[in-house]
């Protein structure tokens, strides 16, 4: 069977939030293909945990998500489990498209779980996060490169990640990763990860941003840090030895910027 006529997996998925009877409500759902939602009750905002039905992403996989919270609501966006990448042919890159639009007044949180990038992945994403000027907004992007605990500590493959944040339209923070060949040798070198496998990104805009910084402190590692981009906007990067380390900086941290209403996906 050629490349061009094997079996991808497709998924779309859009969602906005609007104000009914004085408290967020889904205003618009559309899903099509292997992107599914599940919408735990909650009584102060809407949470949607994102499903990939397809069980992972390869080669030649078209993921797309938006979502939008509209003046005054509140978006939490989680995933059920870790999305693996599973390995691809050589000229077959699967991608993963998100953007986020947060209007004044709103809220919007994307709390996606880690993604697990195996030995030859190739895997091509990007966030695009659009807020207006007093939007708030959390985003973090966790990734660990390799499942350690059954053995496969040498990776090869592509990752390609960019992340955008605009205020009005002007661009605030920009950050592209590339890793590709091999991916081991590459995060080997002290300039890059220094033999760590497991890093995010957290940023945080809001009002209090600045309040935070000095605590954050105390949950990192010595190869993790924050920077105050701007009085009400925290960006951290993390870098760790594996999974359960990086966990254990993220959940605290997650804890106060969403004050203990962390998704319960994230706990099991």
């Amino acid at each position: 069977m050629g490349l061009e006529h094997q079996p991808r997996a497709l998924g779309q998925i859009s969602i906005s939030t609007c104000l009914k009877r004085k408290s967020s409500g889904l205003d618009d759902l559309y899903q099509k293909g292997c992107l599914k939602a599940l919408f735990p009750n909650r009584n102060d905002h809407v949470e949607a945990v994102l499903i990939n039905t397809s069980g992972g992403i390869t080669g030649g996989d078209r993921l797309d998500v938006k979502a939008h919270a509209k003046s005054n609501t509140h978006m939490v966006l989680s995933t059920q489990a870790c999305e693996r990448v599973y390995r691809a042919q050589a000229d077959s890159i699967g991608k993963v498209n998100t953007a986020l639009t947060v209007s004044d007044g709103a809220m919007l949180a994307w709390l996606p779980q880690e993604t697990l990038f195996f030995d030859g992945g190739h895997l091509e994403r990007s966030l695009t996060v659009n807020l207006e000027k007093s939007a708030r907004a959390l985003v973090i992007e966790p990734v660990l490169f390799g499942r350690l605990a059954m053995g496969e500590t040498q990776i090869n493959g592509r990752f390609r990640d960019r992340i955008d944040v605009s205020i009005d339209g002007d661009l605030l923070y920009r950050d592209i990763t590339l890793l590709a060949g091999d991916i081991t040798a590459k995060l080997a070198r002290p300039a890059v990860a220094n033999g760590m496998r497991a890093m995010a990104t957290l940023l945080y805009r809001a009002p209090e941003a600045a309040g935070y910084h000095a605590q954050l402190a105390a949950h990192l590692n010595s190869t993790s840090g924050s920077t105050l981009l701007a009085k009400d906007f925290l960006a951290l990067r993390f870098l760790a030895s594996d999974g359960q380390e990086l966990r254990k900086m993220m959940l605290p941290i997650l804890d106060l910027f969403t004050r203990n209403t962390l998704p319960k996906c994230w706990r099991l």
